[in-house]
């Protein structure tokens, strides 16, 4: 009964929501970790943890990380008693990279090699995300005809990006 309020505590004053199901296997998985260790005088490894409650590795990682407290972009990290390095400093931004810029310019040079039926045609497919049959019914040619002039511009796409 004790241990059913203080699942019933953590789970209603947690910061995020996170199904009983899955709350109930990180607890189990928190304490066959420290059976575990009390009885082999060692750390666990996941796999370990896993065979001793009959579930998958990744079952096991998931669970635990829905019950990690949430931490704040703004928290600091290291502080030399200048400037402090904050958690936001440390995530990666896959969006504004350098790489990414270089590949759009040269997407963006393969389809100007493009005439503008087939320029307009990959914009609707790959940057709207429209079907053959959508693009088709737009610019009023049949669907053969839109796989065709697709797979022409990929052609002539592709060619110019590997120098070709």
């Amino acid at each position: 009964m004790i241990i059913g309020e203080i699942r019933r505590y953590l789970r209603d004053n947690s910061s995020l929501r996170v199904s009983r199901s899955l709350r109930d296997i990180a607890y189990k998985v928190i304490y066959t970790r420290e059976g575990y260790i009390r009885k082999n005088m060692k750390e666990p490894s996941i796999q370990e943890i896993a065979e001793e409650i009959g579930l998958s590795k990744e079952e096991v990682v998931y669970a635990l990380d829905a019950v990690q407290t949430p931490m704040s972009l703004q928290e600091p990290v290291y502080n030399d008693g200048g400037d402090a390095l904050y958690v936001m400093d440390q995530v990666s931004d896959k969006k504004n990279r350098e790489e990414n810029w270089v590949e759009e310019l040269s997407l963006e040079a393969a389809m100007e090699r493009l005439n503008e039926r087939e320029r307009r045609l990959i914009r609707l497919r790959f940057f709207e995300g429209k079907t053959q049959m959508e693009v088709s019914e737009q610019i009023g040619i049949s669907q053969a005809q839109v796989s065709r002039l697709e797979k022409n511009a990929l052609k002539t796409m592709r060619q110019y990006l590997l120098g070709k």
